[in-house]
């Protein structure tokens, strides 16, 4: 089978990248990325490709070069750099998608398989208190991440009446661990103390970035379709997650946090803006049982394993 890798040089499409050029040695695996793919990942059935996924003349150019029966679209922007513009994430994340699937149909691809994200069901409020596949997908405007993801869902919405001979396998991941993962969430967990918000319980829901790899080759190995969750057994209160860390949990009033935010932000003394608060206590808690019945796969780790296996592998004590 011919596979073609989006953002094969990020932190999933790396792990992906190696654990099919293992699993699957007679698949051949077309790397593209606008980053370079590490030399240690090129193997022989591994083509390494440069990408630059929001040139919609690029993508159709390399779908129909590479003619894959599968696509596995993996790039996404979740950490922007300083600078980058609204506009530019959009470009990526939404049109890039868009040209993928086009290209994807124009070609003749089977199955496509999207990584989307938790972040598309949004952050409010009337959250349900487990989140499934059927519950709304409302973005947030003030997350540009959690817009984006709910705009691509759509356009993927749009995609399954225009070309249902392509096979749509989405993927909704909630917070991902792994041995070497660093972002702003596991930034929020290397503070001297957990600071929460007064009134929530700030569930997280975690999956280890093994069993995304995992279950994005079952995928590709079942031919499978379909809308799937991503995440352990359980969750994990803010509280909790002190606890685990043996540190001080501190929850403070939303209105005094956002007022904070709001000055530090512009004088670049936080990476957070007052958006943050709603991000942390009206997580999206997401359910996993169409993951394990329909699909097939449980996660190796619970939510609690898995985020005290990263803390295991980052040498961070705990109890």
């Amino acid at each position: 089978m011919r596979i073609l890798i989006t953002g094969a040089a990020g932190f999933i499409g790396q792990q992906l990248l190696a654990d099919l050029a293992v699993q699957q040695p007679n698949w051949t695996l077309f790397a593209a990325d606008i980053r370079e793919i590490p030399a240690n990942l090129l193997r022989s059935n591994v083509q390494p490709l440069h990408l630059d996924i929001s040139l919609k003349a690029a993508v159709f150019k390399t779908v129909a070069e590479c003619q894959p029966q599968a696509i596995v679209h993996l790039a996404s922007v979740v950490s922007p750099p300083p600078g980058m513009s609204e506009a530019t994430l959009h470009a990526i994340d939404v049109d890039g998608t868009r040209a993928i699937i086009e290209a994807a149909a124009a070609n003749g691809v089977e199955q496509l398989i999207i990584t989307s994200s938790g972040a598309a069901y949004g952050y409010y409020p009337e959250n349900a208190e487990w989140i499934d596949e059927d519950d709304p997908l409302r973005g947030h405007n003030k997350f540009a991440y959690a817009k984006h993801k709910r705009e691509v869902e759509e356009v993927l919405v749009r995609a399954r009446i225009a070309h249902p001979q392509l096979r749509q396998l989405i993927l909704r991941p909630g917070t991902i661990l792994g041995k070497r993962v660093n972002n702003q969430i596991t930034d929020m967990f290397k503070k001297r103390a957990v600071l929460g918000i007064q009134g929530s319980d700030s569930r997280f829901v975690f999956i280890w970035d093994q069993d995304v790899v995992s279950i994005i080759r079952k995928g590709l190995e079942k031919g499978a379709s379909g809308i799937y969750n991503l995440a352990g057994d359980g969750a994990l209160s803010l509280r909790e997650i002190a606890q685990i860390l043996r540190k001080p949990y501190r929850p403070l009033p939303a209105a005094l946090i956002q007022g904070v935010l709001r000055v530090l932000k512009p004088l670049r003394l936080s990476q957070y803006g007052p958006e943050q608060v709603d991000f942390l206590r009206y997580r999206p808690v997401l359910a996993n049982r169409r993951l394990k019945e329909e699909f097939g796969y449980t996660p190796r780790y619970t939510s609690r394993e898995a985020f005290i296996a990263f803390l295991d592998a980052q040498g961070v004590p705990h109890a």
